[in-house]
């Protein structure tokens, strides 16, 4: 049952501003009740009963129907609905809404890369392996793994926010390794995570995966390299940033400034400073064990009037 603030809601009010109405929904619960027995539960009459009945009745909530065989002379009551919403003039809380953004992986739009590095297409490798000149060959758009010892990859997305809209939740998916030449299972690397110039987390990678294969990975591509990663969801709301439910920092979406700027710029680095430094593999549509790219969703509330 919907209420709001016209007169026939009116009528479920004033028929629920009562402890006896109330009492007789409680008591008759997901059963049918005659009124003689309502009314010798609450210690009343049955014309009193007869009258809180009635009530309920008229706005809604009980319906009422004869029985059968020897209580085919009673009036049986029962509730008919089971939940009441009331929607108040003024909404509180918002419903979200999303900007989706698909990152190719080889849509990057800035690099800085240091040997081992190399980026592969579902089909072949793009260049050669260890050439970071390679990370700007015309088929690098097409690429689905790359990988690097140092350095970083940027992409930059269009933000879809418009004045009217307030950001609540960024969401960032990706499947992620460490990089180590003819991999490692067991090479932790530190892998800084920055939002439009701000860093928000550092993932500690613990390896690169090559134990068994990836289940989209290539079958020409070599068992002993590079299998799949790990897929990690970072959210950066207004309280903090985390990674899949694990807080990392304290930045919130008002250190983005995602109102400000017409991009949303997302680094994946490896700091000088970095304790374990043994770079970063990422995996997208056609490689690894996940079968999607770098999936970002901005979810937001409209501002504007109804």
């Amino acid at each position: 049952m919907e209420l709001n603030f016209d007169n026939k809601s009116l009528q479920v009010y004033a028929a629920l501003g009562s402890k006896t109405r109330l009492k007789i929904l409680d008591f008759i619960g997901g059963n049918k009740k005659s009124v003689s027995e309502i009314a010798t539960h609450l210690n009343l009459s049955n014309s009193i009963t007869t009258r809180h009945i009635q009530q309920l009745e008229d706005c809604g909530i009980l319906d009422s129907e004869r029985g059968l065989g020897s209580d085919r002379n009673k009036k049986l009551v029962y509730i008919k609905v089971d939940n009441i919403h009331i929607t108040l003039p003024v909404k509180i809380y918002h419903e979200y809404k999303v900007h989706s953004s698909n990152l190719k992986l080889g849509h990057f739009t800035n690099f800085f890369v240091m040997p081992t590095c190399g980026l592969v297409t579902p089909a072949k490798i793009v260049g050669t392996f260890d050439e970071p000149k390679h990370f700007m060959n015309e088929n690098r758009v097409d690429a689905e793994l790359l990988w690097f010892t140092d350095g970083y990859i940027e992409y930059t997305l269009p933000n879809h926010l418009t004045e009217k809209q307030t950001p609540k939740l960024l969401e960032i998916s990706f499947e992620i390794s460490s990089e180590f030449p003819v991999s490692n299972n067991n090479c932790p690397s530190d892998i800084t995570i920055s939002i439009n110039d701000t860093e928000v987390a550092t993932y500690t990678s613990p390896g690169n995966f090559s134990d068994t294969r990836g289940r989209f990975t290539p079958v020409w591509w070599d068992d002993k390299w590079s299998q799949y990663g790990l897929l990690k969801h970072l959210r950066i709301n207004d309280f903090d940033t985390s990674i899949d439910g694990t807080n990392y920092s304290l930045k919130t979406l008002a250190d983005l400034k995602l109102n400000e700027s017409p991009f949303i710029k997302i680094r994946f680095a490896l700091k000088e400073d970095a304790v374990n430094k043994s770079g970063l593999t990422l995996f997208g549509k056609n490689f690894g064990n996940y079968n999607q790219d770098i999936l970002v969703n901005l979810y937001y509330v409209s501002n504007e009037s109804n």
